[in-house]
């Protein structure tokens, strides 16, 4: 069911209110989301450096010469590669929830403040020439759900580096049980993330306190 400003407002015991507490209110949803928004290029930054840091190893592996079981310790940095992309492509989608959840208080909030200043996009109304329209020319294009599609991307790739290396499929070879290992609990770490890592929305939590005292004595000597 739609909330509108008004039952957004008293059912979060802001009607009626003085101005300071609706302001005070919004100026924390601003903060908030430019937190979220600095914690999801953080993220960002982390994956990347995890990410990069597998295709090199990877690769070098593949590279080296005498290295003992080459095409296994390569499958398993591809395992690797599996678990961070999909962990990147994960921590994107629940970045940007967070991030709109803000988006949406800040919208609900903003018009008595500052006006429906967030909310309204001014955009052009004439089109330049062809440069500008689809080379250096602006586009109302979503930063993350491009690194989402990127992280995606990186997830297939990884998926196909792994079958790479993988042993050629022979119904007369044994199964090889250090492959099957390796394989599974990629398996099931990833399906993990995907199905145990929701966040928990509403219900009550019950908390405890725990009171520490503390006294201190003087010896006089």
């Amino acid at each position: 069911m739609p909330v509108g400003p008004e039952q957004y407002r008293k059912d979060f015991g802001l009607e009626p209110v003085s101005d300071t507490v609706r302001g005070k209110a919004l100026e924390l949803a601003l903060d908030i989301r430019k937190f979220e928004i600095s914690l999801y290029w953080q993220r960002a930054t982390y994956f990347w450096t995890l990410i990069a840091a597998a295709f090199a190893g990877y690769f070098a592996i593949l590279a080296a010469e005498r290295m003992h079981d080459a095409m296994f310790n390569a499958f398993v940095v591809a395992s690797i590669g599996m678990v961070f992309s999909l962990a990147w492509f994960l921590a994107n989608r629940g970045s940007k929830f967070w991030q709109e959840n803000w988006e949406n208080h800040v919208d609900m909030l903003e018009d008595e403040i500052s006006g429906p200043l967030y909310k309204t996009v001014l955009r052009r109304t004439e089109a330049g020439g062809f440069i500008e329209r689809f080379v250096d020319g602006p586009l109302p294009i979503s930063v993350s759900r491009i690194n989402q599609w990127v992280s995606l991307f990186t997830l297939g790739v990884w998926l196909v580096l792994a079958c790479n290396v993988l042993p050629v499929f022979s119904r007369d070879a044994p199964l090889s049980g250090k492959h099957l290992l390796i394989g599974s609990l990629t398996a099931i770490i990833c399906a993990a993330m995907v199905l145990l890592t929701s966040s928990k929305l509403g219900g009550t939590r019950k908390l405890s306190i725990i009171d520490r005292s503390a006294t201190v004595s003087r010896n006089d000597a």
